[in-house]
């Protein structure tokens, strides 16, 4: 028995995370968050953003707009959300 549940916390351990700002919270118990890469030009190595907009589940509605947040993959939740709130990192200023 104890075999099983140590068989299956790596499998949850594995999920997905990612840190965000906030650009909506108009919805219920949802948010829009913006994901932030850097990535090097393949020549010239100079680096440019790449911005990539996820959904994400905010059960208790803390996260306003401009926070920094943390998201973790989780199950299909809608059609469009795959992701849920961990943790406010920082609130907008």
């Amino acid at each position: 028995m104890n075999t099983e549940h140590t068989a299956a916390t790596p499998i949850r351990n594995r999920r997905k995370t990612r840190v965000g700002r906030v650009i909506s919270n108009k919805m219920d118990k949802s948010i829009v968050v913006a994901i932030e890469t850097r990535t090097p030009h393949p020549i010239y190595k100079k680096y440019h953003r790449r911005t990539s907009t996820l959904m994400a589940h905010d059960e208790k509605r803390e996260a306003g707009i401009g926070d920094l947040v943390k998201v973790m993959e989780t199950r299909p939740l809608s059609k469009q959300k795959r992701w849920r709130l961990i943790a406010v990192v920082e609130k907008a200023k």
